[in-house]
């Protein structure tokens, strides 16, 4: 339906809109005829097994009076028995069925009641093969003494260890007991206690409803250094005092994004770095971000992420997308209010940098997509959503948010954005619902100044309308004119102005070598700046995949180094992806994915697995 339509609906029929109205094509569930409204966990960590084991109770709505039977997801679990559980905590065996496994969606258990139960009990075990959980020997880990085990629910990977309604139509309230090693520490997005003893034993509540993709959970030894009144950094004892100091300006973030949006309503909001095997930059777990350890530059020029995972509290975690179709509604928002703390903390030259950045490798990502995947409001029906992750939701998303604020003003759309996440707080939205909600309180209020046809456009036109608003860095003109002089060959690499450049700078420089550098402008580079072994994990994958494309295989060596170490797929796709166009690199590659993928998450060896045409 396109946006025209949408907004000649009646009133009432907006109004009465439900988030599950439209069905999740990633899940089984049936939450239109019953739907999870609490999950209590009990479970045991076993590392010998790779296994959680244990039980599920799960709390039911029902919406039909006169069903009976319960669907949930799950993927790859061996059920043991379900139980009906009564007002009184009677139980009473229920049959159960579990489907053919899909490759992609895994199974739907289907549990038949004699009544409407208002529990329902799960005995349970998770596999090792989860894909969900990432099990870690003490080899792979900074200390080698101890294993590590940590989650990754997003996008439908909750239904590998825990049987539930794995969409994000469903919101729930949880609590957990987790029986762990002793001298481990247990950390669930839920409340943390700095100062809990490490005796084996955890328990958790989470009191806010979420949807399942934020359940979370990490098992290992974790030192712990608070770093302001609501806010801590968890990590392994030799990393914790690094990322302490560079995530020190988190409480400074929040205090400047509750001025812009609201009050923060999850009542901490801690940071767990993990290793460095954890496939994203970060997973907006509430209360705790889960956060990849290549974030950690020294110089806090990469903490933008902490401010995209902290805006996730209120876009995502407090108002979330109903389903992964409308991701930009997480993901766009969410980038979009990033900006705006990095503007509010770092100042405005920094934050346009980051714009001129990230929309100059939007247009060179879309230039390779397809038009459907280009879209906004796009079709994943039989597609795995963790294949929507590009950066169409996130950064097209945050575009089409800044066009809405160049029409409008901040003075009227900040005051929108906040509305936005106050009225729709703890609730899952389509973008119908956006929708609905700027006609009445933008469109209407200010007419004239956006047309229809143009926010149809920008929802379900592909590539980046043509009016969009260009951010544009005078930083960045010094940076260019010195590329420029470089690869014309009148300005040698050791006479580059880069002495006092920071990320973004570095960034638009290499974006700007040619598709194919020569070997002689890469080596001169190379030797002046010594690119090749940086720590700073942003500019490495993008000066690595100039390397390969230049056929600089002296970096080869650092090139195999940094993709053994990191299992950030942001970081490394891109650069298998440079080695498999050519037999020669194809080869490196594998020989090279061979030796990590025992340390990859199961979510980065499927996708470089993917790359290289290869097993996992």
């Amino acid at each position: 339906m396109t946006l025209i339509r949408w907004l000649a609906l009646p009133a009432m029929l907006i109004a009465t809109h439900a988030a599950w109205a439209e069905n999740d094509p990633h899940s089984y569930a049936e939450p239109q005829v019953v739907s999870v409204r609490a999950l209590a966990l009990d479970l045991a960590v076993d590392f010998d097994k790779r296994e959680l084991a244990g039980n599920a109770e799960l709390a039911l709505d029902w919406h039909d009076p006169k069903a009976r039977s319960l669907v949930l997801d799950t993927r790859d679990l061996v059920i043991e028995t379900v139980a009906a559980v009564d007002a009184d905590g009677r139980e009473s065996k229920a049959s159960f069925s579990l489907d053919a496994r899909d490759a992609i969606f895994g199974s739907a258990l289907r549990i038949t009641l004699d009544e409407a139960a208002p529990r329902v009990r799960i005995r349970y075990r998770t596999q090792p093969v989860a894909s969900g959980l990432q099990w870690m020997a003490p080899a792979q880990t900074a200390s080698r003494k101890h294993p590590f085990m940590f989650s990754q629910s997003q996008a439908i990977h909750a239904r590998s260890w825990v049987p539930l309604q794995d969409t994000p139509s469903v919101r729930f309230t949880y609590t957990a007991r987790i029986e762990a090693p002793r001298g481990l520490r247990v950390i669930m997005s839920a409340d943390n206690e700095v100062a809990h003893a490490l005796d084996g034993e955890f328990r958790f509540t989470m009191n806010q409803p979420i949807p399942s993709y934020l359940l979370a959970i990490a098992v290992g030894e974790l030192a712990v250094r608070e770093t302001g009144p609501r806010t801590a950094v968890y990590a392994e004892p030799a990393v914790v005092a690094a990322a302490a100091k560079e995530f020190e300006d988190t409480e400074a973030m929040i205090a400047a994004t509750e001025k812009l949006y609201g009050p923060y309503r999850w009542e901490r909001y801690d940071i767990l770095v993990l290793p460095a095997s954890f496939p994203f930059g970060g997973m907006e777990n509430p209360r705790v971000t889960f956060a990849t350890p290549t974030v950690i530059a020294g110089d806090k020029s990469l903490v933008g992420l902490i401010a995209h995972e902290l805006a996730h509290s209120w876009s995502g975690n407090l108002v979330t997308n109903a389903n992964a179709q409308h991701m930009w509604l997480n993901e766009g928002f969410t980038t979009y209010v990033e900006n705006r703390i990095v503007e509010a903390v770092y100042g405005r030259d920094v934050a346009t940098m980051q714009l001129v950045v990230d929309d100059q490798e939007l247009r060179t990502e879309i230039a390779g997509m397809k038009p459907n995947e280009q879209r906004l409001v796009t079709d994943l029906t039989g597609i795995d959503p963790d294949e929507g992750l590009s950066g169409v939701p996130y950064d097209k998303g945050r575009w089409f948010l800044r066009f809405l604020e160049s029409r409008y003003g901040r003075a009227d759309f900040d005051p929108f954005v906040r509305a936005w996440f106050d009225s729709h707080a703890f609730k899952s939205v389509v973008t119908h619902d956006f929708l609905a909600f700027y006609d009445e309180n933008l469109a209407r209020k200010y007419p004239g100044k956006v047309g229809l046809a143009e926010i149809d456009e920008w929802l379900h036109g592909a590539g980046v309308p043509a009016d969009a608003p260009v951010a544009h860095s005078t930083r960045f003109d010094a940076v260019d004119k010195a590329a420029a002089d470089f690869l014309a060959g009148t300005l040698a690499a050791k006479d580059l102005p880069a002495r006092g450049w920071v990320t973004y700078e570095w960034l638009r420089f290499i974006n700007a070598l040619p598709a194919t550098p020569t070997v002689a402008q890469m080596k001169a580079l190379d030797e002046a700046w010594k690119l090749t072994g940086t720590g700073n994990g942003e500019i490495a994958f993008r000066w690595y995949v100039a390397t390969v494309r230049a056929g600089y295989t002296e970096a080869r060596p650092r090139i195999a180094t940094f993709i053994l170490r990191i299992g950030r797929r942001k970081l490394i796709i891109p650069i298998y992806e440079a080695l498999a166009k050519t037999e020669d690199g194809k080869q490196f590659a594998i020989g090279v994915f061979e030796k990590a993928k025992a340390g990859y998450h199961p979510l980065t060896r499927g996708s470089v697995a993917k790359v290289l045409g290869v097993a996992e």
